[in-house]
Parts: structure tokens; sequence; C-alpha cells
């Protein structure tokens, strides 16, 4: 079975987590391919990632202004 689109986004997110200006472009790119109820539950995924890594939380402010 293949991956959910959701599922490969979040794998992508974790793997390039280490720079944040390429976390940023990942997510905005997810953010024109996923459906909104996968949105939803990217954002939910996302509070809880970045919880640790606060270089990364301004990027929750992209999906929020969509």
């Amino acid at each position: 079975m293949s991956k959910s689109m959701l599922d490969y986004t979040k794998s992508v997110l974790k793997g390039v987590s280490f720079d944040v200006n390429l976390f940023s472009k990942e997510l905005q790119k997810a953010c024109k391919v996923l459906l909104p109820y996968e949105i939803e539950e990217l954002i939910s995924w996302l509070t809880k990632f970045i919880k640790e890594k606060p270089e990364l939380q301004h990027t929750l402010l992209l999906i929020n202004n969509k």
C-alpha cells in the first residue's frame, strides 16, 4: 500500500527539519497539494513536532496565513 500524501509530507518535513528555510519551502509546497482535512491534521502534527524545535515555531504561521 502506498503512503498517503500526508504521511509523505510528514516524512519529508522530519527529514529537512535541520534547515529552517528548506522546512518552510516544503511546508508551503505541502499546503498547495494537501486537502483541507489533511492540512488540519498537519497543523496538529506540526504543533507537536515543533514544540521541541523553537527555530521552527514561526513556520506554523505559514499554514495559518493560508
